[in-house]
This record gives structure tokens, C-alpha cells and sequence, in this order.
């Protein structure tokens, strides 16, 4: 999934630097504020929706998440700042290090308010830079550790992998990423610490593709838990007019099937729905009006993905979640169809809970 454009992010930094912020445009840390201290969460309901929301495009993530109703967000992203490192950053910015600094503040104020946070690594333009850290960095410890660091700091009980694009055909960093993985779950165990892992993956309306399935494959050769595998249901590309909806259902009961035959092969059916999450892109796509998911249809797809009992769902991304910019592809701060403001994030809101 795509950041907000280099050009505009690095003119949001530098704005917000000369205003005495210190990091990025969502952490409410100046210079002189002390260094948070950050409070635990409680844990993630059974079913959730945590939409992305790219660091660099929203002022700050806890007024984001109080006005639009998003209980959980997905912060999108963490990776290196250049090929060859071993440190992690968020969007690759230097100034925006793992850090209680670095939106410590925030993420106490969405816990305050009873949600919490998934951190993401990756993304498309780490995918297709080699600053994904698994790319980046040949020696796994050194991945184990880096992912230990945001656990740590930020309390947070999940992570999320976004791995597409050249990431997801890198065979030797997803099999360090996966070893990673596993490296870290036996520190979480021994510590007593909560953690699970998901993947996000690019879809096919069948299922993943080749190299997702390989993907998973690598998990499983090398024992690494995987919890949930979101698919992003949109940016088919393949010239072809889509229903956003009845897509993700195809492409999800494929799912299912794959991770029987890759992670989890002795578990039921019906079980495997749990462990399945989906990511709609809000509006119309990158491909274009082809490949549109519009306001209208975001009941019905989470009364689908109740009725299935689906970990997750979400959506690409907070910041589009507007009917700014009608009939245009892609964007990144509007979704391009005609809407009420929150309206995807209210829909999806109804999904989270408990329920069995």
C-alpha cells in the first residue's frame, strides 16, 4: 500500500519541524515536552477493524482516531532509511525513530480512549526501495531485535507485515523475515510478553498469488506463527471491471484454502475464517473506476464478514476516507466517490467486538 507522495510528505516534515515538532506530522511530542511514558493497552477484541493510516499524511493520529470513530489503527509504515540498515524508522525518517518520542503521546491518548495500535512494516515504498528492514538487513537476529524495539516501546500486541511488489519475490528476505518472526515469538514466550503476527498481502479475487502462497510456505518451513493473513482486495490490475464486494469473498474463501495448505493444514474450515483478515481499498483504487468499493457497499461487506467470523477487516486508507475529490483514482487524501466524511470508518466500526 502506498505512503502519502515523498514530495508532499518531506514538505509535511519540514513544515512541522520549523512549528517545533520533532518527528512527524502526528507525533505531538515538541522539544521541550518530556519523554512519555507509555501506558499498556487492553487487549484486541476477538474482531477488529483497524484501518491504515499512513504517519505522514494526518496532523495527529489520536485526534484522526477520535474523529472519524476508529477504535484501531494500523500505522503504516516502519522500515529502514536505506538499503544495507538494520534500524527501523517510521516512514524511513531519520527524525522518526522508535521511540517513545515518536508518537509516544498519541498512542497513550487512543489507549485512554479503550483502543490501541498495529504497527506495519513495509509497505509499497519500502517494497520496492529494499528498505523493508528483511531486505534491508541480512542478519536475522538483528531483524529479531529491531522488532523486539517497538514491542518494547510502544507496548503494542501485534505487528503487521505489508509485503508486496519486490519484497514478496525476495525469496532470501522472506525467509530472514519469517525466521525473524520466529526468533521473536520465542522471546515473547520466555518474557511472558503477548504478541501475534500478521501478514498483508497483495490478492488475486481467487486467492494470493504464487508468491504469497511461497510466503507462506516460508512461514511454515521455518515455524513462524502467523495469527491472521490480511489480503488487500483491490489493485487487480488486470484491466477487468470488478465488484469490490463479491471479490473479496472469492478471493478470501481462496484464503482459506491456501493457508490449509501452507500454515495451517490440520486446522478446520470453519476455523481457518478466523484467521483470515481483508483490506479494501476505500473508493476508487490506483487502477481506477474500474476497481471502485463505494460507500454504499461497506454494510454490506461487514454484515459478510460477520457472518464468516473474519479476524480483521480494514481498509487503505484513514486519511482517503472523504468525499473530497469525485472521480479521482488513487489519491492519496480523498477516496475519489461521493460520501459523507467517516463514512467507510463507521461502517467498519460496527465489526469490532467480542461476538463468536
Amino acid at each position: 500500500m502506498k505512503r502519502l507522495p515523498v514530495s508532499v510528505a518531506i514538505g509535511a516534515l519540514a513544515a512541522l519541524a520549523c512549528a517545533g515538532f520533532v518527528a512527524t506530522p502526528a507525533n505531538a511530542a515538541t522539544s521541550a515536552a518530556p519523554t512519555p511514558t507509555i501506558v499498556a493497552p487492553a487487549p484486541l477484541p476477538l474482531h477488529f477493524s483497524a484501518p491504515y493510516v499512513d504517519v505522514t499524511a494526518v496532523d495527529s493520529l489520536s485526534a484522526a482516531a477520535h474523529d472519524s470513530g476508529a477504535k484501531y489503527l494500523t500505522l503504516a509504515f516502519l522500515q529502514t532509511e536505506a538499503p544495507g540498515s538494520c534500524d527501523l524508522y517510521w516512514a524511513g525518517n531519520v527524525a522518526a525513530p522508535v521511540s517513545a518520542d515518536t508518537f509516544g503521546a498519541e498512542i497513550n491518548a487512543i489507549r485512554a480512549a479503550g483502543g490501541d495500535v498495529i504497527p506495519s512494516f513495509g509497505g509499497y515504498a519500502a517494497d520496492t526501495t529494499n528498505t523493508e528492514i528483511a531486505d534491508s538487513c541480512t542478519d536475522v537476529h538483528k531483524i529479531a531485535l529491531a522488532y523486539e524495539k517497538v514491542i518494547t516501546t510502544y507496548k503494542v500486541q501485534r505487528l503487521d507485515f505489508d509485503i508486496e511488489v519486490d519484497s514478496i519475490g525476495n525469496a532470501a528476505g522472506v525467509d530472514r523475515r519469517n525466521q525473524a518472526i520466529r526468533e521473536l515469538q520465542g522471546w515473547a514466550l520466555k518474557n511472558r510478553v503477548p504478541l501475534t503476527i500478521s501478514y498483508t498481502l497483495p490478492s488475486t479475487p481467487q486467492g494470493l498469488g504464487a508468491t504469497g502462497v511461497a510466503l507462506l510456505q516460508s512461514a511454515a518451513k521455518y515455524h513462524a506463527y502467523i495469527a491472521a493473513v490480511n489480503i488487500m482486495t483491490f489493485d487487480y490490475w488486470d484491466g477487468l471491471t470488478h465488484d469490490m464486494v463479491a471479490d473479496a469473498k472469492t478471493a478470501a474463501a481462496g484464503l482459506v484454502q491456501q493457508m490449509r495448505q501452507t500454515i495451517s493444514p490440520y486446522t478446520p474450515s470453519a476455523l481457518l475464517w478466523f484467521k483470515v483478515g481483508i483490506i479494501q481499498m476505500v473508493g476508487i483504487d490506483d487502477f481506477g473506476p474500474e476497481e471502485t468499493f463505494t460507500a454504499d457497499q461497506a454494510a454490506p461487506f461487514v454484515a459478510w464478514a460477520k457472518s464468516k467470523h473474519v479476524n480483521s477487516i480494514s481498509f487503505w486508507a484513514l486519511e482517503r476516507d472523504n468525499g473530497g475529490c469525485p472521480g479521482v483514482k488513487g489519491s492519496w487524501n480523498c477516496s475519489g466517490v461521493v460520501q459523507q466524511p467517516w463514512a467507510f470508518t463507521r461502517a467498519f466500526a460496527g465489526f469490532n467486538g467480542w461476538w463468536i
